[in-house]
């Protein structure tokens, strides 16, 4: 299980599909430095709590994310304007407020 320190949801355009992804961000110490994640595909997400969400992969991960998290980081950010200049509008980065138990996750 992948527990972030910040997280947001990438809605992914292709051609012929549309699919979500996590993109977690870890803050570093002094040795290990600041790191970034995107799971493979939300395939569905629990409510396990009033504090967490739990966010399943296509390839069995899980993304327990913190509810009060959701944002970009130092940790993340550079990601996010990275795929934002190599795809422009093909990615976008979802509401905070977004219902997320109620989301058809692929969309063919």
């Amino acid at each position: 299980m992948c527990d972030p320190h910040n997280w947001v949801v990438l809605k992914i355009t292709n051609d012929d599909e549309t699919f979500y992804k996590v993109l977690g961000g870890w803050s570093g110490g002094y040795l290990d430095g600041d790191s970034w994640r995107i799971n493979s595909g939300i395939t569905r997400v629990a409510d396990v709590d009033f504090e967490w969400l739990h966010f399943y992969g296509s390839s069995g991960s899980v993304y327990r994310c913190n509810k009060r998290s959701y944002t970009l980081g130092m940790n993340n950010a550079h990601v996010w304007t990275r795929l934002q200049e190599l795809h422009g509008d093909k990615v976008e980065m979802m509401p905070e407020d977004t219902d997320w138990l109620n989301m058809d996750w692929i969309i063919k």
